[in-house]
């Protein structure tokens, strides 16, 4: 699967007036989603991370397909890796930069209320995902302890916590 496309752009730096050439790396946005249930508990995907060599606790999400708006690719990637589904609308959390230093792309963060198990994983080819449902304080103690690694999931979680989404 590729994801990124490599470039060198001649980006003059605002700071000094010199332009210098930097890699920028143009790929697609993403999403994730805190997905909540009716009994607070929040819906969390345990796979293996190839960068980091570990298996990571995280907010389920992945890309944005081309043509396709962030708001519906949250949806679709809620069912697709964890099965879960919800019949209201989704509360965008904001979004923020993959990477700013070298990337273009953005991660636009969701949340999903009463979410319920509707649906079988349709996972794509190598995927290995394993859904996990954890009490919505849990979570936050985890997340406070530093457990929580994917900085996707990290800048979501704090959105959410700082919301008036939560305590609902």
């Amino acid at each position: 699967m590729k994801l990124f496309q490599a470039r060198f752009d001649f980006i003059k730096n605002p700071r000094n007036g010199i332009t210098e050439k930097k890699v920028i790396l143009s790929g697609g946005n993403a999403v994730n989603v805190i997905a909540l249930t009716t009994e607070n508990e929040v819906i969390l995907v345990r796979q293996y991370r190839f960068g980091t060599s570990t298996y990571t606790l995280e907010l389920p999400g992945g890309l944005v397909d081309p043509d396709e708006s962030p708001i519906t690719a949250a949806r679709r990637e809620m069912e697709e890796e964890t099965g879960f589904t919800t019949d209201e609308k989704l509360i965008p959390l904001g979004k923020i930069g993959q990477n700013p230093v070298f990337m273009e792309s953005y991660v636009h963060h969701y949340l999903a209320l009463n979410v319920r198990h509707t649906k079988q994983q349709m996972l794509d080819v190598g995927e290995s995902i394993d859904v996990i449902t954890m009490p919505i304080e849990e979570l936050k103690s985890r997340w406070q302890k530093g457990e929580i690694e994917h900085p996707h999931s990290v800048n979501a979680l704090l959105r959410f916590f700082n919301s008036s989404n939560y305590g609902k």
